[in-house]
């Protein structure tokens, strides 16, 4: 592992960015549930964020196919972990806003598994 020097390059975390088919939809969701406004919005890719924060992305992509669990073709490529205070709250808040409950619960005390309305698998962790 190589130590930092005065001559590299600033390298700075920016945001994660989701495929989606809709862009809009999913940062509208992201937006409500996060309480992050939009930064950026064109026809293909919006940002989310908070000057000086990192923030988080979605890219229309035509030919999306939303991830599965279970279908090694389409894998899960990554989640986000949401901490909350109150489980059924933050759950039930979130299904409204256009979340649904995944099928597998490992462990629905402590951790909440939920799909994005495109599909990205999500928990919410106390």
């Amino acid at each position: 592992m190589s130590a930092h020097t005065d001559t590299d390059p600033a390298i700075r975390y920016l945001a994660v960015t989701f495929d989606c088919s809709d862009p809009a939809e999913l940062a509208r969701f992201y937006s409500e549930a996060l309480n992050l406004p939009i930064t950026l919005s064109t026809d293909g890719f919006v940002l989310l964020g908070r000057e000086g924060s990192p923030g988080l992305g979605f890219y229309r992509l035509d030919d999306y196919r939303p991830p599965s669990r279970s279908d090694p073709s389409v894998p899960k490529q990554a989640h986000l972990e949401l901490g909350v205070d109150d489980l059924d709250t933050a759950q039930a808040r979130l299904i409204a806003l256009g979340a649904v409950v995944a099928d597998v619960q490992p462990l629905p005390g402590r951790r909440r598994i939920l799909l994005d309305p495109a599909g990205h698998p999500f928990c919410i962790t106390l």
